[in-house]
């Protein structure tokens, strides 16, 4: 898939298929993860993939929409530890996950967290480590085809501010 096309139809989903992701395909969204920038290439993220639906059901009752992780074939928590841009780092490593996820038909839905201190417990994590977003993924419940629409149909149809407002050149 073109990127500017993978970034312009991507959006959050939170229904998913009854269709698990395959193994290759979890594999590179973990390595899309892995291969993101960082500052000064630290990579302080480590990728928590939730396979235990038990333990996915508890870690649901710490975000704001326990259903996005509930129905997700594949949950992933990113955890970062360090100093510096640690949530811009994260985000980075999310972001790619979520279009490389978007490239195998794959929907996504990064998920904030309610309850940090109690999600960091249950998961195990050191003091040094914290938990940025929990990512979840499926199959799309209702298949969408990213080609349907040339980019810009996508980017009308997404009601985001004009560019106009946001860009400014100096």
């Amino acid at each position: 898939m073109d990127a500017y096309l993978a970034v312009a139809s991507k959006r959050d989903q939170r229904e998913y298929a009854e269709r698990p992701v395959p193994e290759d395909a979890v594999r590179r969204i973990l390595d899309a993860g892995r291969i993101a920038g960082s500052a000064k290439n630290r990579q302080p993220w480590r990728f928590l993939v939730l396979g235990d639906r038990g333990l996915v059901e508890r870690v649901a009752r710490s975000v704001y929409a326990p259903p996005n992780l509930l129905g997700a074939a594949l949950v992933i928590a990113i955890v970062v530890s360090g100093k510096g841009p640690l949530a811009f780092d994260a985000g980075r490593a999310a972001q790619n996950m979520m279009l490389a996820a978007w490239n195998e038909g794959v929907v996504s839905c990064p998920n904030a967290i309610a309850s940090p201190e109690g999600l960091a417990e249950l998961l195990g994590l050191e003091a040094d480590q914290q938990l940025q977003i929990v990512l979840s993924f499926g199959y799309p419940a209702r298949p969408r085809d990213p080609g349907a629409r040339l980019p810009e149909e996508w980017i009308r149809r997404a009601d985001r501010r004009p560019l106009e407002d946001l860009a400014r050149h100096l």
